[in-house]
């Protein structure tokens, strides 16, 4: 089976997994987690970061610091993976999901400003935040959004679990990452991105007081000392030294897993650039992807496809249902008609891009699509 996005350990992971273990450092507490955090706020270029125990708890911690409760609104992307969305659930907020635009397949910002300034407008209460997604590796265009929340005294914070390493080439974020143009970033290291604790994940901020807030909330909001003191309800969200050591590791070959995304994603829009019944993922001026999973348009829903692939040995994924179509958020309020994200989730298949994947299978998987019968 050619895999879809499987994860490349080669390197120090067992060197610094046998540290761990030989000196009984295995838990939350131990030198690889201020290690990985302080490599991964450099790499990144921010400064602080806050190693948690995944993507999702880095979400929840956010909309904690940001002081999203009970009946607070949280605008959010609609096509996203679910795990975006349901931390709001977790506060007792109120998702306002909003649709695609086609330049990047990640939130429409125009939706987002236009509903920012018709409240401001009409006197009508803010949500507490804009949670942006940048999905499938792709920045989402936001600019417009930092200057919207900016005016109107709303949050910005931006799930960038997928787009690790990604940017801003051209405007007035030229030169910076996702996840650091928010008042915080949070990021997932699970076993199919393009680097991996095994799990885990990160929140980063350039707000100290933030920074020490979400170490302090994650460890059970426990005081220092001898005492089991808690000040406040706290969070078992601490990553493990174990798993630092991995993201150690694994940061140590960040860039060169970039590079690899980045040809492996060059040589399929070659392929498949003139294939009739097929689109290629957005390539937007101004924005640098990192291209976490290589998705296609079809021309037909992806159930077919995806299994005569299979069927082949190779292994496929559709994009995730847009979240206006399940239940947990039937009746959420919804910014645009919710026809792109609906179009990207039937017609969306994302095909194998480990950044171990051989050229030999590479084209054997771009043989299996460009032959495939629905095309």
């Amino acid at each position: 089976m050619i895999a879809l996005a499987e994860p490349d350990i080669s390197g120090n992971e067992l060197e610094y997994l046998r540290q761990c273990v030989e000196t009984n450092f295995v838990s939350s507490v131990g030198p690889f987690v201020s290690i990985f955090e302080e490599a991964f706020a450099q790499f990144v270029g921010t400064p602080y970061a806050v190693a948690v125990s995944n993507g999702t708890a880095a979400i929840h911690m956010a909309l904690i610091l940001a002081g999203v409760g009970p009946g607070d609104e949280v605008i959010v992307s609609d096509f996203t993976f679910a795990a975006s969305g349901n931390p709001i659930f977790y506060q007792g907020g109120r998702p306002i999901l909003v649709d695609s635009e086609f330049d990047t397949w990640n939130l429409d910002p125009d939706l987002v400003v236009e509903e920012l300034d018709k409240r401001a407008r009409l006197g009508q209460p803010m949500p507490k935040v804009v949670l942006a997604v940048h999905i499938l590796g792709y920045p989402a265009r936001i600019e417009a959004i930092v200057d919207a929340c900016y005016r109107h005294g709303v949050w910005l914070i931006e799930d960038a679990a997928e787009a690790l390493g990604a940017s801003y080439t051209e405007g007035p974020l030229k030169g910076k990452q996702v996840g650091t143009i928010g008042r915080i970033g949070c990021f997932s290291f699970n076993g199919n991105k393009i680097m991996t604790t095994g799990g885990g994940g990160m929140l980063v901020t350039a707000d100290e007081k933030l920074a020490q807030k979400a170490k302090h909330l994650t460890t059970q909001a426990k005081l220092p000392g001898y005492a089991y003191f808690h000040n406040e309800v706290g969070y078992n969200y601490r990553l493990t030294n174990l798993a630092a050591g991995l993201g150690v590791a694994q940061l140590e070959r960040l860039d060169l897993f970039l590079k690899k995304k980045g040809r492996i994603a060059k040589t399929y829009d070659a392929a498949f650039k003139e294939v009739e019944g097929l689109r290629c993922p957005p390539r937007p001026s101004g924005l640098a992807p990192t291209f976490w999973l290589y998705s296609v348009l079809l021309a037909c829903r992806w159930e077919s496809p995806l299994q005569q692939l299979l069927g082949k040995g190779i292994q496929t994924r559709p994009l995730w249902t847009a979240l206006h179509l399940m239940p947990p958020y039937k009746g959420a309020s919804l910014l645009g008609s919710g026809k792109i994200s609906e179009e990207l989730c039937t017609l969306g298949l994302s095909l194998p891009c480990s950044t171990n994947l051989s050229e030999r299978d590479q084209q054997t998987v771009i043989e299996a699509v460009i032959n495939l019968s629905m095309l």
